[in-house]
């Protein structure tokens, strides 16, 4: 159970971007203001949907009924109906994505790591009869198999700091977000990946924008010439694997309950917001190593 002193932590951070995100939306508004305050504050709103990811509960709705609103008065005096507030989650999901990429994202150190995870919203057995993201959520098939959903991918650095992140349909290859600009806008260095981004335009492409793609080959494929320390790196690219574990075990970002397209975004925003906040993240320890020595790989 996430402790009292984070909540505050959490809540401040996300208090001082709602005031800022706040003046520059009022200066943006045309015509009359709403003349009613809200019950609950846009950092409450905010607040509530992260703590819920660190807190160990599966359901969100027995979080906000029998935890929030029982055990958490002091922090949340006035709190909303369960209703009311899943479409105030749904209303401020802009402002979840501009604090997720304007505070919560780490800086490329010039050594990244980039990986998709299958992001399922039902059991394959149900995927005939599934109807909340009927002609959104497609079938595609990863290292575990056949899934039906979206793919989240993202680049980390060897912080275990989530640089970058974008979801895709469940069919789209690993290889095309890599492919648009702004998805590696801020990267640089070198990029390691797995075999399924192996392609040689591809990589052609990125070296030019300042990037090297760093692989694994195929076992149809020649022997290829690399550093120690890059063979080192490819190796420890587990860790990005960590991050998509804790990613879903710990900030529950998967699961088969949603019930609209919305819901299902500000899930995988605050889970991502949530990470941000662990205290301990999955990182690479260095060791020295004779960087111009060249390995068959």
């Amino acid at each position: 159970m996430i402790i009292y002193s984070k909540v505050t932590e959490i809540f401040c951070i996300v208090d001082e971007f709602c005031r800022e995100y706040s003046e520059v939306i009022d200066r943006s508004l045309i015509g009359n203001k709403p003349k009613r305050p809200p019950v609950m504050s846009q950092s409450e709103i905010i607040t509530i949907a992260v703590v819920f990811q660190l807190s160990g509960f599966r359901c969100f709705k027995h979080f906000y009924l029998f935890y929030v609103k029982t055990h958490m008065k002091d922090d949340f005096p006035d709190t909303v109906s369960y209703n009311r507030f899943t479409e105030l989650m749904q209303q401020n999901l802009m402002a979840m994505t501009l604090f997720l990429k304007s505070c919560c994202l780490g800086e490329c150190s010039g050594i990244s790591f980039i990986d998709s995870t299958p992001v399922r919203v039902c059991k394959n057995k149900r995927i005939p009869n599934h109807r909340v993201f009927k002609g959104i959520a497609t079938t595609g098939r990863s290292t575990m198999g056949w899934f039906h959903g979206f793919k989240l991918h993202i680049i980390i650095n060897d912080r275990g700091e989530i640089l970058n992140f974008t979801i895709t349909q469940a069919n789209v290859d690993d290889r095309e977000p890599l492919k648009n600009e702004r998805f590696l806008d801020k990267i640089y260095g070198k990029l390691f990946a797995d075999k399924g981004y192996i392609g040689k335009s591809l990589m052609e492409m990125l070296f030019i924008d300042g990037v090297q793609l760093i692989t694994s080959i195929r076992n149809n494929m020649k022997n290829s010439l690399m550093t120690m320390s890059d063979k080192i790196l490819l190796r420890k690219r587990s860790v990005i694997e960590t991050v998509n574990d804790e990613l879903k075990n710990i900030c529950q970002i998967e699961h088969s309950r949603h019930r609209s397209f919305g819901n299902f975004l500000v899930n995988i925003i605050t889970g991502l917001i949530a990470y941000s906040f662990l205290p301990k993240k999955p990182s690479i320890k260095y060791h020295t190593v004779k960087t111009d020595q060249l390995v068959l790989f």
